[in-house]
């Protein structure tokens, strides 16, 4: 790995600073808050919503006001899954083009790729990865300043979300297999799996949700090959007028580690001659996003362990490399460490 780390350089990109979400989540979220008997107005004025945006597909909104939304609706509604049922309430078209894009793409594999692609243009900082391991696919979704993360209600709604338009371009009901949530659990494990297909995890590394790969090449019955060409140039257009993205740097030491875990982690001196800057300095700058050099590694082995070992086609000592791990004994300590139970145990859970 250290060799290759050393030969391969790639420049980082600036933070972003006050970061924006579309205000077509505002107006989703006041519409939804608004079916549930909450006044619109009063949830506008207090969380800091223009009424103007509400007609404005343009807007944007900062990402605090979002949050005071969801946070507010939530609580007036008296639903403390609101955000996970909102998610019910999206309709074609919702989120411009964005949605169309994704509406249009000629199969589910596409249209992830695509949701991928553009969300830039509904939020700053939200990002999707989208990974094939063997027979399931994870969509894993996070910011990309990672010393912040989406708060609960936009979590929910956002996984969620992901089942619904899958279920709609489909035109049949789609379950998830696994779901991952950050935050911690609220309860109602039987409200989440009615909406879900399953009971998530909470308190892990990153959200995401896994779902069947074979539903990828699956096609979209409504799929309109010249709308399609049409809507994603517009998409490219669009995207092209943004600021370029944002990665912290965190971020890129995230990727750095993700890609040459399996010959064990990088040194901080290699990261750091990687990204060309000292170790005092990407020290300094980690610990200032909120993630020491060492719990990233840490939060990176986690998260790899937990996908490594979905995969039942590899051996607890094969995932133990995988993770750069010197001998198995040492993954199992780190593995109870995290999740207070054994990789074998974990695995057996998952059945």
């Amino acid at each position: 790995m250290n060799a290759a780390l050393s030969n391969r350089s790639r420049a980082g990109r600036p933070r972003a600073d006050n970061p924006r979400v579309s205000a077509r989540i505002g107006a989703l979220i006041v519409q939804a808050a608004t079916a549930r008997g909450v006044d619109a107005h009063r949830l506008m004025a207090a969380s800091g919503f223009d009424p103007a945006w509400l007609a404005d597909v343009e807007a944007r909104m900062p990402l605090s006001v979002e949050e005071r939304l969801w946070n507010l609706a939530a609580e007036w509604a008296h639903d403390p899954l609101f955000g996970l049922r909102t998610a019910t309430t999206i309709r074609p078209g919702g989120f411009d083009v964005l949605d169309y894009a994704v509406r249009t793409a000629p199969d589910l594999r596409a249209a992830l790729q695509r949701l991928a692609r553009y969300n830039r243009l509904m939020h700053d900082l939200a990002t999707f990865e989208v990974s094939i391991d063997g027979p399931t696919v994870r969509i894993t979704h996070r910011f990309a300043d990672t010393a912040r993360r989406p708060c609960r209600h936009a979590a929910e709604f956002t996984l969620a979300s992901l089942v619904v338009v899958a279920s709609q371009l489909c035109g049949e009901p789609v379950q998830a297999l696994a779901v991952d949530f950050a935050h911690p659990n609220p309860g109602h494990a039987e409200a989440y799996r009615a909406m879900l297909g399953v009971v998530p995890r909470f308190d892990a590394p990153a959200s995401c949700l896994v779902l069947s790969a074979a539903m990828l090449d699956r096609p979209v019955p409504a799929a309109d090959p010249g709308l399609s060409r049409i809507v994603t140039a517009h998409a490219e257009q669009r995207l092209a007028t943004l600021p370029s993205a944002a990665e912290t740097l965190t971020a890129q030491v995230r990727r750095l580690l993700t890609e040459h875990m399996a010959d064990g982690p990088p040194t901080l001196a290699q990261v750091a001659r990687h990204l060309h800057r000292s170790e005092r300095s990407l020290q300094r700058h980690l610990h200032a996003e909120g993630t020491p050099y060492a719990q990233l590694v840490d939060q990176v082995r986690h998260e790899l362990a937990l996908r490594y070992l979905a995969d039942e086609r590899l051996a607890l000592g094969e995932v133990a490399y995988l993770l750069g791990f010197s001998e198995p004994s040492a993954f199992h300590r780190a593995f109870k460490r995290w999740t207070g139970m054994t990789p074998s145990a974990a695995r057996r859970r998952r059945h």
